[in-house]
């Protein structure tokens, strides 16, 4: 197991040097400088001989980590990356956006920081690409089935590859006009270039998988004609809706949800024209909500030359260390500060945002804030600490509340839960047959991981409803929950 003493003759991590701020804010390159070799297989060499390793349950794809780790630290990449996308499609992907939650369960973590899991499965993977180790690999016969996947985000990528490697002949429908979903248009290039993204879908494409961009299920072909042409329908469609903020001033100009702003920068780094796009140059911004979407919000509007950023989040500050209540493994909630947050802003907790000030001309020109107190379990504003901060610019970044359902609904008649998500039973299938859900569209707003591995598990679920039986692994169930994270 790696280096049987490594952990003992090194005790600290060492990741990456982020790129000087002055400097990395004038680019959409990503924040990391490359890794130093000698660094990464050290760090590899942390990992233990535990016995029990707690990161096979800290991620819900159930990653080889000691394994990886241990082929890393003897250099031998090739091998290493085999036993990588064993159990991860994309480890491109969950290397650089996935928070991680296999280190937070890392037994090295009792008492020392954890092994520098990400790290080493992003730069695992990156030395493929270079090397030319990531092959199409086409299934060996087809089976005559098709299916119909909906949604080119991780979920829906990750259940097509399967579907495709085990012969079956997959459509991948996307409504936008490339494909890669929220991994194309919700993330900036700060946090993963698109160069991580195209190589893998002309693997999927060598491989077989078909992609159909720029129709909308529901609308340019309507979801009961796409189940009659197919013989089993993915639902990849994702969490979209984003919770709303329904307070007085909600409708002034300069007022957006996070995803609007996101979506038009990412589609301008792409090279698009995007006219009248929603721009953080010479405002005042504020961020409501201090997510990783808030993140992503703060630092899309460094690069675009914003005078001010504040972030408002309505709960207290996270504590900077794990507590006595989230004991290892569970994932901690505690103080972070991402490559957005140290770029520059102020980030204000326990703020309310009670009203959205406008000028003549109805545009938002401040914000009316207070302090949160709690009141029979509830956040509500505190009477007599309210004030005002300027604000050229809003973004609402507090989530979102579940997919979006109206023709599903009226088209399909699928059922949805209480919670606003499609609803499936344990096999990832919904009450109409051949039709399945996988995602934050069944599960609810998530991790990338968790949509990596309910595409893998769905995707077992329908090749055994094709066949009768299925050789695909199925990581996960839809009712599984890794260790400290909550039910969606």
């Amino acid at each position: 197991m790696a280096d049987p003493k490594g952990f003992l003759k090194v005790t600290e991590r060492e990741l990456p040097a982020r790129r000087p701020v002055p400097v990395r804010i004038m680019d959409w390159k990503e924040v990391y400088e490359p890794g130093d070799s000698a660094v990464l297989r050290r760090q590899a060499g942390r990992c233990m001989d535990c016995g029990i390793p707690f990161c096979h349950k800290g991620c819900p794809l159930g990653n080889l980590i000691p394994e990886w780790n241990d082929l890393t630290w003897r250099g031998q990449g090739r091998s290493a990356i085999e036993r990588l996308h064993a159990t991860n499609n994309f480890p491109e992907f969950t290397g650089t956006l996935c928070p991680a939650p296999c280190e937070s369960s890392c037994v090295l973590g009792i008492n020392q920081p954890a092994v520098t899991i990400k790290q080493i499965e992003v730069s695992i993977i990156d030395e493929a690409f270079a090397n030319g180790w990531v092959e199409p690999v086409p299934p060996g016969r087809l089976t005559g089935k098709t299916v119909a996947v909906v949604g080119s985000g991780p979920a829906g990528l990750a259940a097509a590859q399967q579907l495709t490697r085990a012969g079956h002949t997959v459509a991948v429908y996307e409504r936008d006009d490339r494909i890669g979903g929220l991994l194309r248009y919700g993330i900036p290039d700060f946090k993963m270039e698109k160069r991580r993204l195209e190589p893998r879908l002309r693997q999927m494409q060598d491989e077989g998988t078909r992609f159909r961009a720029g129709v909308e299920i529901g609308k340019d072909i309507s979801w009961d004609d796409l189940r009659s042409r197919y013989d089993a329908v993915v639902v990849a469609t994702g969490s979209t809706v984003p919770r709303d903020l329904p307070i007085p001033g909600r409708d002034l100009a300069g007022v957006h949800f996070a995803m609007e702003y996101l979506v038009e920068s990412n589609r301008a780094v792409a090279g698009d024209t995007v006219p009248n796009q929603i721009t953080a140059e010479g405002k005042h911004v504020v961020v409501i909500g201090g997510g990783d979407t808030g993140a992503d919000c703060i630092g899309t509007a460094h690069r675009h030359g914003a005078l001010s950023v504040t972030n408002l989040a309505i709960g207290v500050q996270p504590p900077q260390s794990r507590t006595d209540a989230q004991p290892w493994p569970m994932t901690p909630t505690i103080f972070e500060v991402s490559s957005a947050h140290e770029e520059g802003g102020e980030r204000m907790y326990l703020a309310s945002t009670v009203e959205f000030l406008g000028n003549a001309a109805g545009e938002v020109r401040a914000l009316r804030v207070a302090e949160t107190e709690f009141v029979d379990g509830r956040r509500v504003p505190k009477s007599g600490t309210e004030r005002e901060i300027p604000a050229d610019l809003v973004l609402i970044a507090m989530g979102f509340t579940g997919p979006e359902g109206d023709t599903l609904a009226s088209q399909l008649s699928a059922p949805f839960t209480t919670r606003g998500n499609v609803e499936r039973d344990g096999h990832y299938q919904t009450s109409i047959p051949g039709v399945f859900v996988a995602g934050d569209a069944g599960r609810g707003q998530s991790l990338i991981v968790w949509a990596i591995a309910e595409g893998r598990a769905a995707a077992a679920s329908v090749d055994a409803y094709l066949m009768g039986h299925t050789e695909l692994p199925s990581p996960v169930r839809p009712t599984d929950v890794a260790i400290g994270l909550q039910p969606a």
